[in-house]
């Protein structure tokens, strides 16, 4: 999946959602398209044992515990997304403000102390908060492999605009996986 293992840690972002907004109905669908690669995504990273570092909305709670933030978000529709990809206890679960994994959370202090500047990233919505993210770690020099079926939007067009982007101008590696 990557040549560099021993210096990559896997990134979801926004996995744990509610999809309980204007567009949230296409969002969902176009995850569910995505979820068997999601999951093959974070076996691989457990079989290799890599860091998973799950960044997320903090829908006003403002606690970065995973259960309180999966209990929120758990509903009919979501259950199908969150239940076989939610964090388990060894896995790191931080809360971001805003659309970037990096503003305002300790994202870039965590892939320090591990020795990490290679991210494998993946999750939702690919054209808001992986483009984001994915600027940031352009602009602070990490090299980023974002495979493009382990990413979605509520637009399809959206979303192979934000892959484009991603390759083009952050030199990300596209490749599905």
């Amino acid at each position: 999946m990557h040549s560099s293992l021993e210096n990559t840690a896997v990134l979801f972002v926004d996995i744990v959602n509610d999809f309980n907004f204007d567009g949230g109905n296409n969002l969902l669908a176009n995850t569910k398209d995505i979820l068997p690669h999601l999951l093959r995504l974070r076996n691989f990273a457990k079989e290799k044992q890599l860091p998973i570092i799950y960044v997320n909305d903090h829908y006003g709670l403002w606690q970065a515990d995973f259960h309180k933030i999966i209990n929120y978000c758990h509903n009919d529709r979501s259950k199908q997304i969150i239940e076989p990809l939610k964090p388990e206890d060894n896995d790191y679960f931080l809360i971001k403000p805003q659309h970037s994994a990096f503003f305002q959370t300790p994202l870039q202090s965590l892939l320090n102390e591990l020795g990490k500047n290679n991210l494998l990233m993946a999750g939702i919505a690919g054209d808001i908060c992986i483009l984001f993210t994915a600027k940031d770690a352009y602009m602070y020099g990490y090299d980023m492999h974002i495979p493009k079926n382990c990413m979605a939007s509520e637009g399809k067009d959206n979303n192979e605009y934000a892959l484009y982007l991603l390759h083009s101008v952050m030199k990300a590696n596209i490749t599905a996986i």
